[in-house]
């Protein structure tokens, strides 16, 4: 097993199999902690476009009471919401696979919610995996949100110019989207630290992280 708080928090993608791959000790250094919001968009879709959706409309309502959950904990400390998790949203979990394995086993395999369900049980262990650490969130909703002014911007500024370009720009998106999870607006934090990093210790750098760095 990977040391406990190692994951990557993404929806399933191939791309990413050779990170979850276990090394010469059968141990993965990195866990994969799949998103619950891109399961539960499965079973949306097809409340939406079918007229046999109950299943579905089921399956919304258990992921619904999950979130209630996870709303409740909000602010609460990792520890705290990994107890919480093990008593309330335990159960509701395992009430949901227990079902969706049910009813896999008589439904067509092509249908819409054959294929969702699928896909839920293909990531049980990931789907599952916030459960075990208070630190995980239950969806990398927050992220997705955090490159949404990317993906927008792309069409703007189509080149980095270079590799180092690239790796330069992706640093600074990071520093802008952290300030904005920090409540801190980002033009004054950037400008902030441009006008401090020239005389500030080297050593201590972490001092202009957007989470310690108090704006004047």
């Amino acid at each position: 097993m990977a040391a406990k708080g190692t994951y990557l928090h993404t929806p399933p993608y191939g791309g990413y199999d050779q990170i979850y791959k276990l090394d010469e000790n059968d141990e993965a250094k990195v866990l994969e902690s799949a998103c619950w919001a891109h399961t539960r968009r499965k079973f949306y879709e097809i409340t939406v476009n079918s007229d046999n959706a109950n299943i579905a409309f089921a399956t919304l309502d258990q992921i619904s009471e999950i979130y209630k959950i996870e709303e409740e904990i909000k602010g609460l400390g990792p520890d705290a919401r990994q107890l919480a998790r093990d008593t309330r949203a335990k159960p509701l979990v395992d009430a949901l696979f227990t079902g969706w394995k049910k009813f896999y086993t008589s439904l067509p395999k092509k249908s819409a919610t054959a294929l969702a369900i699928n896909y839920a049980l293909k990531n049980e262990v990931a789907l599952c995996r916030y459960l075990t650490d208070g630190k995980i969130k239950v969806d990398n909703n927050a992220s997705e949100r955090a490159l949404r002014s990317i993906a927008l911007g792309r069409k703007n500024w189509l080149f980095a110019g270079s590799d180092v370009g690239g790796e330069t720009a992706a640093a600074i998106y990071s520093l802008i989207e952290t300030a904005k999870l920090n409540n801190i607006n980002p033009w004054q934090y950037l400008k902030n630290v441009l006008e401090r990093i020239q005389d500030h210790n080297s050593q201590k750098l972490s001092e202009l992280l957007p989470w310690n760095l108090k704006l004047e």
